[in-house]
C-alpha cells in the first residue's frame, strides 16, 4: 500500500485489495504497518487517533474476515491509549469476524540515519512488552511490526514458542530497505525455519515520508516465494508446513542454542 494521511481513502483502497485476495483464494491476508494513516507529523498523529473502541478499521476488517471466511492481519494502526500516548497495533481478524489477537510493537524506531533523516517513534508511540503467537488452522503464526525484525531474539523465541510463520508487516524506509530489508527477512527464516511474511508500504506517503515497498513471502529455507516491487500490488504464495519441519530438521539451529555472557 501507500497509505497517506486520508483515513476513508487508505481503508476503501485496503478493502478493494482484501477482496481481491479473497477472490483469488488467499485464506490469509496480511496489511502494511500503518495501514490507515500515514505522513501525519506527530502532533497530528495523537490529534486523529482513536481509542480501540471508536477505531472504524476494526469494525471494517471484522466485516471483511466474516463475509469473505478469511484471516486477515491488520498490519498496524495506531490506536490512543489512556494518557498522551498511542500503540501500533496489530490486529489477527478470524473468519468468525472475530479478534483472534493483537499485538503491541514492542521495538520502536528511534533513529537517525546517515541522510539526516530522524525518527522518533517514542515521542508518540508507547512500547508493547509481550511476543504474540496464534494457534490457527492455517499454522501458528507469530506477531511483530517493521523494527522489531532487526531483533533476532523476538523471532527466535515465538519460533520455539512454535510459530511456524512469521508477519512483519513493516513501513521501511528507503535507505534502510535498500540495504537491509531482503538481508534481515530472510535471515529470520533461516536462523527459525519459518515462513516470514511480510507486507510493506511502498512509495510517498506525505509530510517528506517515503517507503521502499518490496514485500515478500519467503520460505522456512530462505527462498523468496514472492516479492513486490514499489507500486502497489498484491503478492500471493503457497504455505506448506511440511517445509518447516524439513527445514527445522535439516538445520535444527532451534535446539542448539548456548548461553554466553
Amino acid at each position: 500500500m501507500t497509505s497517506t494521511a486520508d483515513l476513508d481513502a487508505n481503508l476503501a483502497y485496503a478493502e478493494k485489495q482484501i477482496r481481491i485476495a479473497a477472490q483469488q483464494g488467499a485464506t490469509l491476508i496480511v496489511t502494511p504497518e500503518n495501514t490507515c494513516r500515514m505522513g501525519l507529523t506527530p502532533a497530528k498523529k495523537q490529534e486523529l487517533a482513536f481509542s480501540e473502541d471508536q477505531h472504524p478499521v476494526l469494525p471494517l476488517f471484522k466485516k471483511l474476515s466474516h463475509e469473505l471466511g478469511v484471516w486477515i492481519l491488520l498490519g498496524s494502526t495506531e490506536i490512543k491509549l489512556p494518557g498522551a500516548k498511542l500503540s501500533n497495533r496489530s490486529y489477527l481478524f478470524a473468519p468468525s469476524g472475530e479478534i483472534a489477537a493483537q499485538y503491541n510493537k514492542i521495538h520502536l524506531f528511534d533513529v537517525t540515519l546517515p541522510t539526516g533523516e530522524v525518527h522518533r517513534e517514542s515521542d508518540v508511540i508507547a512500547p508493547g512488552e509481550m511476543p504474540v503467537l496464534v494457534d490457527t488452522p492455517l499454522g501458528k503464526i507469530g506477531l511483530s511490526i517493521c523494527y522489531d525484525v532487526r531483533f533476532a531474539q523476538l523471532f527466535r523465541t515465538l519460533a520455539k514458542q512454535g510459530a511456524q510463520i512469521l508477519a512483519v508487516p513493516s513501513a521501511f524506509t528507503v535507505p534502510t530497505g535498500q540495504a537491509h530489508w531482503e538481508v534481515l527477512l530472510r535471515a529470520r527464516a533461516i536462523e527459525t525455519g519459518s515462513y516470514v511474511i511480510a507486507a510493506a508500504q511502498t512509495g510517498e506517503h506525505g509530510n517528506g515520508r517515503t517507503t521502499y515497498g518490496h514485500s515478500m513471502i519467503i520460505s522456512p529455507w530462505g527462498e523468496i516465494l514472492a516479492e513486490a516491487g514499489t507500486t502497489p500490488d498484491i503478492i500471493y504464495a503457497e504455505i506448506d508446513l511440511s517445509a518447516v519441519d524439513r527445514a527445522r530438521s535439516a538445520i535444527p539451529a532451534l535446539q542448539h542454542d548456548r548461553l554466553t555472557a
